[in-house]
């Protein structure tokens, strides 16, 4: 029963990622899409995670942990980027 929700789940995150992609190409401005940007890191985060209790596999926890780090870190780059026109001062 319970692999059967994990899929339902992941079919369920799997379209909102679509979702997030139309919305990133889509975007009128900057901040849309990277609004849309952080969107898909969080739905890749929560697809990892099914996966990993799907497959009761604990190295898609750690890869989840490590997209969610690239993922801040990206973020803060590209807003720094959009404030000041320069990442690195």
């Amino acid at each position: 029963m319970l692999n059967q929700i994990v899929l339902v789940a992941m079919l369920v995150i799997g379209f909102a990622l679509l979702l997030n992609l139309w919305a990133l190409l889509r975007g009128p401005s900057m901040p849309d899409r990277l609004l849309a940007l952080d969107t898909m890191y969080i739905n890749s985060i929560a697809l990892l995670l099914c996966y990993g209790i799907y497959s009761v596999s604990n190295l898609h926890f750690e890869a989840a942990l490590l997209v969610a780090m690239l993922g801040f870190v990206s973020t803060v780059a590209v807003c720094k980027f959009m404030l000041r026109g320069d990442i690195i001062e």
